[in-house]
């Protein structure tokens, strides 16, 4: 059979389609690999301390180089706040899925429902329990957390602005919204684990959001 050779358009095309293809595929092993060591580095820091853990202890215990380690992570810290990434990813996604029509605030508590699953997921429940604490005790990972809920609040802020015709760049009411929505979702979840959890966390947040809600 004879061979059947690609112009340099076609060869492009076809190059390109292919790698499209197949980005999907390396991008969802590549998520797969970064949470599988996130899991492994939070387990180890539970069992034996944040600050005692070392990088040489992570690439030991999942059995990969150093170099490859920071193919996938710059530091401690992002091992740890790796979940909030990817919450905060979903979160935006979803709040900018809802309704142009719906209220914003309503919006935001629908959105924040990607935050109460991942809570709620009682099979990470333990170790989801035991890497808040451990950010709780680090102040580097506390301020870590910090700067991620900025950023989550800038983007709401961004989206929230775009919905509701933001006046100019000195209107305080997109970046109001997103903040006090934000800080209703972290009180309700600092109640719901130091209450023991007596009360569903979509309750504690109906709750706290219902107390601030716009006229």
């Amino acid at each position: 059979m004879p061979k059947v050779l690609l112009s340099g358009n076609c060869a492009a095309e076809w190059y390109g389609r292919d790698v499209q293809q197949r980005s999907p595929v390396r991008e969802r092993a590549r998520r797969a690999m970064r949470s599988e060591l996130a899991m492994l580095a939070q387990d180890l820091f539970v069992t034996r301390g944040y600050e005692q853990t070392t990088i040489e202890d992570l690439v030991s215990a999942a059995g990969i180089s150093k170099r490859t380690f920071f193919r996938y992570f710059t530091s401690k810290e992002d091992l740890v706040l790796d979940k909030r990434d990817v919450w905060v990813e979903e979160l935006i996604e979803a709040f900018a899925a809802r309704p142009d029509a719906e209220p914003v605030w309503h919006s935001l508590r629908r959105a924040f429902d990607v935050v109460v699953a991942h809570f709620d997921d009682a099979t990470q429940l333990p170790r989801t329990l035991a890497v808040e604490k451990v950010i709780q005790d680090n102040s580097a990972l506390g301020a870590g957390e910090l700067e991620r809920l900025s950023r989550v609040q800038d983007q709401l802020a961004d989206l929230i602005g775009q919905r509701i015709g933001q006046r100019s760049p000195a209107d305080p009411r997109p970046s109001v919204l997103a903040g006090g929505a934000l800080s209703c979702l972290i009180a309700a979840k600092n109640v719901w684990i130091a209450s023991g959890r007596t009360e569903p966390l979509s309750d504690l947040l109906d709750e706290a959001m219902a107390t601030l809600k716009p006229a």
